[in-house]
């Protein structure tokens, strides 16, 4: 795997990951006031969870003559998003 396609696939893994501490966050309590900070974390969860989630048609039909399975593809997509199925050749 290239650097470059590790780096991008480093963004999303971020992005998941400032939604986790946001949700602990939240539920001990301690959610940010900043406005901004509130608005990337909807922002980050809109992008992770429908926009991922909107690309699974495309990575199954890009992935269809690959050795993974549709499960598996689904999966990376929703996590990586368009990150993982279209760096497959790169990688």
């Amino acid at each position: 795997m290239s650097l470059k396609t590790t780096a991008l696939r480093a963004i999303p893994i971020l992005g998941w990951l400032y939604l986790a501490a946001g949700l602990i966050a939240a539920l001990v309590g301690h959610a940010p006031t900043n406005r901004v900070l509130r608005a990337i974390w909807w922002i980050d969860a809109f992008l992770s969870i429908v926009v991922h989630a909107a690309q699974i048609p495309a990575a199954l039909k890009a992935a269809e003559s690959s050795d993974r399975s549709p499960v598996e593809t689904a999966v990376l997509t929703q996590i990586f998003g368009a990150t993982w199925w279209k760096t497959q050749e790169a990688a």
